[in-house]
């Protein structure tokens, strides 16, 4: 009985919350986290990457500085072809949103999405064959080395 009331008197006790203090250090942002969420959707950028690839190599479409890909010269392009470009870029670019987001909840960390767009920034850049078109943030074209 004593046990009883003893455990009935600790759980009255207020507890401290239990939130991180706001000036500690937060979390490194794992880019390659496999929650379901993230796995999906990688799985279809990865799915649509083979469609893209021709576009890529022909320099009709390209990647911009913000991450986002753009038809870089449709002049040339039947209109099927154009359609189907641009169709392509529209989900891309949908998913890559999707992405980021789904890495913040992932990581907890909804509040870091400019940081992790950065981080994919960078990784798509790298990841950016040579001879594939970029574009900078003023809109100007150029071949990556």
């Amino acid at each position: 009985m004593k046990q009883l009331v003893l455990l009935l008197a600790c759980l009255a006790l207020p507890v401290a919350a239990a939130e991180p203090a706001k000036d500690a250090a937060k979390a490194p942002i794992n880019l390659d986290i496999g929650t379901p969420t993230v796995i999906v959707v990688k799985h279809a950028l990865a799915q649509r990457t083979s469609r893209l690839v021709r576009f890529y190599e022909a320099g009709e479409i390209g990647l911009g500085k913000d991450g986002f890909i753009y038809l870089r010269d449709g002049v040339k392009m039947s209109l099927a072809k154009r359609q189907i470009a641009e169709k392509l870029i529209d989900i891309e670019n949908e998913e890559r949103k999707a992405l980021i987001q789904a890495l913040a909840d992932s990581n907890g960390r909804r509040d870091a999405e400019p940081e992790i767009w950065q981080l994919m920034r960078e990784r798509w850049h790298k990841q950016w064959k040579s001879g594939w078109w970029l574009r900078d943030a003023e809109g100007k074209w150029s071949r990556k080395p």
